[in-house]
């Protein structure tokens, strides 16, 4: 990775050292010394060298004709060698933690593409109808060199910083600590802290960190006012957080336990993504995509404490398909079984994740709240005369727009006493209320998700890295 400044190093040659004949002690001219004034009237001529072994002089030294002094000899000019400068080189790698920005490490600004997968082949005919086509028309930014490339530079921040976290988040580290070090990473990358009005639009985190512990299946981020936790050995953590260019969200998870009992809960649900991968594509029902993904998940048991409990694919969460500024589109890819003939078409973006428990797999909301979106429905202005409420709502437009962000964000823009304002826009139905949600207590539950991009020749899984 990066690009290498070339060190400027110094050329030999060019200054080759002068004459070191002598003046005579009456003043007069060395013997000699007249050939190279008298040849062909051109003083310094290097053309008259036949012995010359290639050194550049640039000219003869001219003699003072001085009388009746005692004169000092002119001494022979030493060689001076010059320093080589040292050129700074940029590094090779990201550092830890990562900081440096991802257009540095890339030149050209060419990012690695995601893996690319072929469509599987279609066992019966489906053919497209023509309202798909011209919906497929609307979407054919999917092919565009640029709108491709920043897609893949947000992929390229999210994989350096997760490989980040994989490396150091260990046991005893504060769930805010570890939050932050994500974000910040995310944003040093970007190369955009996003403290300005708009800036958050142009590029920055997707939706808040989650890390969902395990019977929080998910939608869990540290939030002021909260009492800070702590990561144990025993945890099984979700690890889900997004990075946006221009609204378009590389949406990503995985999971971390640090004790090997639960290692086949994480396989399973592994496998459960890479099968809904696999079985995505063009023309493809969604309910198709599910049943694979169920029959995959549930195929595992996971052995914890002398109990063999099977996983279960969780209910009241699905994958979804993207688009700028909206994580949740409109369509939905469940983990389970159903009777959805809605098809994937071309053009379309899915985050395809799922979630695998040794609960029950029914969620519930559980205590606190994750984070606030801005509906895509919501007025440009709001008719109210609660003040809190319009200087609120002018900071989500500026900062947010329909991008799902978290108290902290707020605070972290010097935004206060703001919870009136934001009851006021959820009772409105103008911001939506996301909340924790729970299996039941001593369940564990594990999570994977990709990006993908339903090109018109390939599926890209833009987010793939070498880790899952």
């Amino acid at each position: 990775m990066g690009s290498k400044t070339a060190e400027n190093e110094s050329q030999g040659g060019g200054n080759a050292p002068p004459s070191s004949t002598k003046l005579n002690a009456t003043g007069g001219e060395p013997k000699g010394v007249h050939l190279s004034r008298d040849g062909d009237g051109s003083l310094g001529d290097d053309g008259g060298d036949d012995d010359s072994d290639g050194d550049d002089n640039t000219g003869t030294l001219a003699l003072p004709m001085n009388q009746g002094s005692d004169l000092p000899s002119v001494s022979k000019k030493k060689k001076r060698t010059r320093s080589k400068k040292k050129s700074k080189k940029r590094p090779l790698g990201q550092t830890s933690p990562p900081r440096i920005p991802v257009q540095d490490l890339f030149s050209g600004g060419r990012y690695p593409h995601g893996e690319l997968q072929s469509y599987e082949p279609m066992v019966e005919n489906t053919a497209r109808i023509t309202a798909q086509e011209t919906r497929s028309e609307s979407r054919h930014h999917l092919e565009d060199d640029a709108f491709l490339d920043d897609y893949r530079k947000a992929a390229e921040v999210h994989r350096q910083v997760r490989r980040w976290t994989q490396e150091t988040v260990r046991p005893g580290q504060s769930l805010t600590e570890i939050a932050v070090g994500i974000e910040d990473g995310v944003r040093a990358l970007l190369d955009n802290a996003g403290l300005a009005p708009g800036d958050g639009l142009i590029s920055g985190l997707g939706f808040p960190t989650g890390l969902s512990l395990n019977n929080c299946v998910a939608h869990y981020t540290p939030n002021p006012g909260q009492k800070d936790v702590l990561l144990n050995s025993t945890d099984v953590m979700k690890v889900d957080f997004g990075v946006h260019i221009n609204g378009w969200i590389v949406d990503s998870a995985f999971t971390m336990s640090f004790d090997p009992t639960y290692d086949n809960l994480l396989t399973a649900v592994k496998d459960a993504t890479n099968t809904g991968i696999k079985n995505a594509g063009i023309d493809v029902r969604i309910s198709d995509v599910s049943a694979a993904i169920q029959e995959a998940m549930e195929s595992y048991e996971v052995d914890i404490k002398g109990k063999t409990i099977p996983v279960k694919a969780v209910r009241d969460l699905s994958g979804h398909n993207i688009d700028q500024y909206r994580i949740h589109a409109g369509k939905s890819v469940p983990f389970i079984k159903n009777s959805d003939n809605t098809k994937m078409e071309e053009g379309e973006i899915f985050a395809i994740e799922t979630f695998g428990t040794t609960g029950r797999g029914y969620l519930r909301d559980g205590p606190g709240v994750y984070g606030y979106g801005k509906s895509p429905y919501a007025p440009k202005k709001i008719n109210t005369h609660l003040t809190s409420a319009k200087s609120l709502y002018k900071t989500i437009n500026e900062n947010f727009g329909t991008i799902v962000f978290c108290r902290r964000y707020l605070e972290r823009l010097g935004v206060d006493r703001y919870l009136a304002g934001m009851n006021y826009l959820a009772s409105n139905d103008i911001v939506e209320v996301y909340r924790p949600l729970m299996d039941v207590e001593g369940s564990y539950s594990a999570q994977f998700e990709h990006t993908i991009l339903l090109r018109g020749s390939c599926k890209e899984v833009i987010s793939r890295g070498d880790d899952y």
